[in-house]
């Protein structure tokens, strides 16, 4: 067996992806695989998403019609740039022409497609996503990208302001990739270059950008890395908020949502505003803050009975922000995990049945009952709160 990861890679090895290269002249090198499945392979990193991209001298017209011949589905995604996807079996490739810059400004490139492989790789970001791979394995890494990621170095190709005027958006990946590539290190020239473009990136959508916040907060530690953004003006955090997502990693979180509601703390609407995030991640990130709220005073059946699952990351998140102790997170998580919430006994037809009309004065006696129903522990009986109304 080879020491070779690549070789042993079954993402190489998968005979869907092998016939996609032998269509596309794979064999000639015409065609290589590029990217982030050999930076993963070469790095020992789980991947998320088994697709495969590819970088091709051929154009996007003769692309498609090969595809077609070798009875392959194409779909024109981003043909405009040259890219067309590929479907074959349960292998999909994105295949992107050869390309090279001709005008650049920050939001949008103008490029021309070439053959030159040199050239392709010299407009990339950093030097770790810059490696192409041949049907056979062996490698083409043009900027020693296999130096910076075996050492989980995330280099910007070239002058990284340059990469950065080219699109700004270059400047979030920046921190994603060292966060979730390089340790939470931060490549100097590049941190610098990041630095000095923080103030001019107002341009980019914030789509884009609430994309790249939503991916780093997906990953196992980041907290480090939102620190040093917050510091260079990325994004608005305070000390409070960046340590008590420090503190939330330490005991092993990592819920998306758990994470934004320590760095909203608050402020939801502004921050899916800044960010484009949709309305589920948002609802789910305030019941989680709700929940924290309510169990920062040990309220620990009322966080069950009004947030149910989301009290789990409720309960990581006020831990974190009080500073508990592992004893006490533990002792409040064996209470939470043993609580059984019945339903709210009464209902507003069981106080209009007492003559109370419905209205706000039939809500808030509603939601008076209940207040002293949670205060009981749930002990309260049907009976025994009607005979409250009123009182």
């Amino acid at each position: 067996m080879s020491d070779d990861p690549i070789l042993e890679a079954d993402w190489l090895k998968n005979p869907e992806t092998q016939a996609i290269l032998a269509a596309l002249d794979g064999a000639e090198r015409r065609t290589r695989i590029v990217g982030g499945v050999i930076r993963d392979t070469i790095m020992d990193v789980k991947r998320a998403s088994a697709d495969i991209d590819m970088a091709t001298e051929l154009l996007p017209d003769e692309v498609m019609a090969r595809a077609k011949a070798a009875g392959m589905a194409s779909y024109p995604t981003g043909i405009e740039h040259g890219t067309v996807t590929l479907k074959l079996g349960e292998t999909i490739a994105e295949v992107t022409t050869l390309r090279r810059d001709v005008e650049t400004d920050g939001r949008h490139a103008v490029v021309a497609f070439g053959t030159d492989w040199v050239e392709d790789a010299s407009r990339r970001d950093f030097t770790l996503n810059a490696l192409y791979c041949d049907a056979d394995g062996t490698l083409f890494d043009p900027l020693d990208g296999v130096g910076d990621a075996l050492s989980g170095v995330v280099r910007f190709i070239g002058d990284a302001s340059q990469r950065i005027a080219e699109d700004g958006l270059r400047v979030y990946r920046f921190f994603r990739f060292s966060a979730s590539h390089g340790g939470q290190q931060f490549d100097v020239g590049g941190l610098a270059a990041c630095a000095d473009a923080a103030g001019r990136l107002e341009h980019l959508s914030r789509e884009r950008v609430g994309a790249e916040m939503t991916r780093m907060l997906a990953l196992p530690k980041v907290a480090g890395t939102l620190t040093e953004m917050a510091d260079i003006g990325l994004f608005k955090a305070d000390d409070d908020a960046l340590a008590a997502l420090g503190a939330y990693e330490a005991i092993g979180g990592q819920s998306v949502a758990a994470r934004l509601a320590l760095l909203a703390d608050g402020r939801f609407e502004q921050v899916q505003d800044e960010w484009r995030l949709g309305n589920a991640l948002v609802k789910e990130a305030t019941g989680i803050a709700a929940a924290a709220e309510i169990l920062a005073d040990e309220r620990i059946g009322e966080a069950a009975y009004r947030h149910g699952e989301l009290a789990i990351e409720g309960l990581a998140v006020a831990a974190s922000r009080g500073g508990w102790s592992r004893a006490r997170l533990a002792e409040v998580a064996r209470m939470l995990a043993a609580t059984v919430v019945p339903d709210f006994p009464i209902s507003g037809h069981d106080l209009a049945g007492l003559g109370l009309i419905p209205g706000p004065a039939l809500g808030q006696e509603l939601a008076r009952l209940e207040r002293a129903w949670l205060e009981s522990g749930f002990a309260l009986r049907k009976a025994e709160l009607l005979a409250l109304v009123g009182r």
